[in-house]
């Protein structure tokens, strides 16, 4: 079977980790920084993925996005602006939280505003990432004229805790899924996530059920990840990320095939698999700090580091605990905790509490 390359646009660790994912299948994996003057030579029969979802008009973008395998077009359309991906899932039925457009043309900010409630996350209509771009909003708050079309506002849901879907699709339209994960997020950046806590049968086909639909009406190739708040049991959706995600980086060591190897076996043409545990996972963000040796004497953990400068509140690599049971991981995140700065343990306290 003749293997494509996997060109991917991006070169951050998303594309550092499909790259060596791509060692085992035997599939060469290139990731291009997407932005420059210089011409990159490709090839006719690469495919084009990407591991950021928008970049700014220059030469190199450009070339990427008019190759004639570049996947996923009309998703990133979408999904990269707010409004029509709220739009998106609206035709489709997917529950999101309560929404408005801020543009004055088609009424006051204000008024829109309110019709929400007391509260409302305001959030930029492009761009913005891990808490940024975002304004927290209440009734009596100060209204910016920046906002006037270029922003969305959701009303501020009461919800007990946030998980991710991540999935899988073919050409073909054959899909794959993971169990739903547990996320904890601290001022709006990812710093852990468990899979398989919240195993409710019929959350996890809903779940199953609204991703799938969205990645068919985009006629999807590849790994798509779902972000949702759970409110009294149940699911609102709150935003889509076209590509591999950090909430499934746990899948490298816990599940038997990960994200990053699903990804390129869709892209590539070669067999989807139903991924499955290996035992009892979490996955820790790694935030703004230096590389520690005694990481690597404790059970069952993974240090994945992405050789990145370091400055206050950026990844700058994980761990992936992975051990046969819960109890097994309690003692493995006791055995990490004196090694971790000032400010950390809050993480493995998190950790401690979802599985306990």
């Amino acid at each position: 079977m003749q293997l494509p390359r996997i060109v991917i646009a991006g070169n951050g660790q998303l594309g550092q980790m499909l790259q060596q994912a791509g060692a085992p299948l035997q599939l060469e994996v290139q990731p291009i920084h997407p932005i420059g003057d210089q011409l990159v030579e490709l090839n006719d029969d690469d495919v084009i993925s990407v591991e950021i979802e928008h970049w700014p008009e220059n030469p190199v973008g450009n070339q990427l996005k008019s190759h004639p395998n570049f996947r996923n077009d009309a998703a990133l359309y979408q999904v990269i602006d707010r409004f029509r991906q709220k739009s998106t899932l609206d035709r489709l039925n997917v529950p999101t939280a309560p929404w408005v457009d801020l543009n004055s043309a088609d009424a006051s900010i204000a008024e829109s505003l309110s019709s929400l409630g007391e509260r409302a996350v305001v959030k930029a209509r492009m761009g913005g990432y891990d808490g940024r771009g975002q304004w927290r909003w209440k009734q009596g708050d100060e209204i910016l004229a920046e906002w006037d079309g270029i922003a969305i506002a959701e009303a501020m849901i009461p919800f007990s805790h946030e998980v991710s879907l991540v999935g899988a699709r073919n050409a073909q339209g054959e899909k794959v899924f993971y169990p739903l994960t547990r996320n904890w997020h601290q001022d709006g950046i990812l710093r852990a996530s468990i899979p398989g806590l919240d195993n409710d049968p019929a959350m996890q086909a809903s779940a199953e059920g609204w991703l799938g639909s969205i990645m068919d009406d985009f006629d999807y190739i590849g790994v798509m990840a779902m972000e949702c708040f759970v409110v009294d049991g149940e699911l609102l959706v709150n935003e889509l990320a076209p590509r591999v995600h950090n909430s499934g980086h746990w899948s490298q060591e816990g599940a038997s095939v990960s994200q990053f190897e699903l990804h390129l076996r869709a892209l590539a043409g070669l067999p989807l698999i139903t991924p499955e545990f290996r035992g009892v996972s979490m996955m820790y963000n790694l935030l703004g700090r230096d590389w520690k040796a005694e990481w690597l004497a404790v059970q069952g953990a993974h240090v994945h580091w992405y050789g990145k400068e370091i400055r206050p509140g950026r990844k700058v690599g994980h761990l992936n605990i992975v051990r046969p049971t819960v109890s097994a991981l309690v003692e493995s995140l006791s055995e990490l905790e004196p090694h971790l700065d000032e400010g950390e343990a809050v993480v493995v306290e998190w950790a401690k509490a979802q599985l306990s």
